[in-house]
Order: structure tokens, then sequence, then C-alpha cells
């Protein structure tokens, strides 16, 4: 198999969960990349591992999450996205492999989340992923939690001004009497 070909497959749209086949031996077998080993340098594909695939056995992959829709806690509150979990693990037959899962965030508000539990599954697609991780959820931005800021620095700072006493966390013991001569 050529470096090419490798490279053509990872940057198809189903990536490593592309099924191809291969002729081994006189034979044609089903195989999907099982790792891939890459230059961190030049980017150039050192090595790939494939692995059989038979096409009446369910398998375990990992699917990209594709969000889409416009959020109403950003278009209209201010808010952004946090992408926290982009791809989930699912358990299905070969043929039925999804490119990718797709999430519609346009009915989240601020502070509110779309979980793993949440994402609409094919028909024949088992969730592997922990089903209360959280995919996306709309978050205030730093520079509205940071007008909190200034009433804490007057705070430090009139505490700083201030003449500050010497905490005792022990007190001295008794004096002992000294002893008669």
């Amino acid at each position: 198999m050529d470096k090419k070909d490798i490279i053509r497959i990872l940057k198809s749209e189903t990536g490593l969960n592309t099924l191809f086949k291969i002729t081994i031996e006189g034979g044609e077998r089903d195989v999907m990349i099982k790792d891939v080993q890459i230059n961190p340098l030049t980017d150039e594909v050192i090595h790939a591992d494939l692995i059989q695939i038979d096409m009446n056995k369910v398998i375990r992959v990992e699917v990209p999450i594709e969000l889409v829709g416009e959020a109403v806690g950003v278009k209209a509150e201010g808010g952004f996205i946090d992408f926290m979990t982009r791809a989930l693990m699912i358990e299905c037959l070969p043929a039925m492999i999804p490119e990718h899962l797709i999430v519609d965030v346009s009915g989240l508000r601020l502070h509110q989340s779309i979980k793993v539990s949440e994402v609409v599954l094919p028909e024949g697609v088992k969730l592997i992923t922990e089903p209360g991780a959280v995919v996306a959820l709309v978050q205030v931005p730093h520079e509205e939690k940071a007008e909190a800021a200034p009433a804490v620095e007057e705070e430090v700072e009139a505490a700083a001004a201030a003449p500050a006493e010497p905490e005792v966390i022990k007190k001295e013991r008794a004096e002992k009497p000294e002893p008669e001569k």
C-alpha cells in the first residue's frame, strides 16, 4: 500500500473509519487503518497498521461529532460554545459506521448543555461513551466574569492598607514560679 493512499484515506470524510479492500495472498480482504505513525517534523507517514474486518461482526470505533445550528445563548445572549466531547465511541456493523454524528445546538441558552445521552444515533448503532459526558455547553465569555473582579480587588486593597495585628496561634505557657533557695 502506498503512502499516498494512506494519506488520501486519512483525509477522507470517514478518516480512520474508512473500509477498503486489499489483496493479500491472492485474496481480497476488508480492512481498516488501526494506527498510523507520522513523523512529527515532516508530517510524513512512517508506518500504518491495518486490521482485517469481518463485515458480519460488530466493531467498536470512534466517530466525530459535527455541531450544527447557532445557539440562542451565542446569538442573543453573548455566550460561546464550548465543544467538549468531539467524538463518540460506538459499536455497530462495519457497513453502518456513520461518517459523523450531527448534534443540533440551536436550542441551547447560556449555561445549558447537550449530553452524550441526548445525541441521536442511527439505527443499529450502540453508544459506548459515558452517557453523562457533556458534548457542548454555552458559556459566558471571560470578560463578563471579569466585571466582578474590581470588587474583589477593592477588598484586597482595603485589607492591605489596614494595619494588621499578628494572629496568636498558640498561647504562651504560664510562667513557672522560680524555686525558692
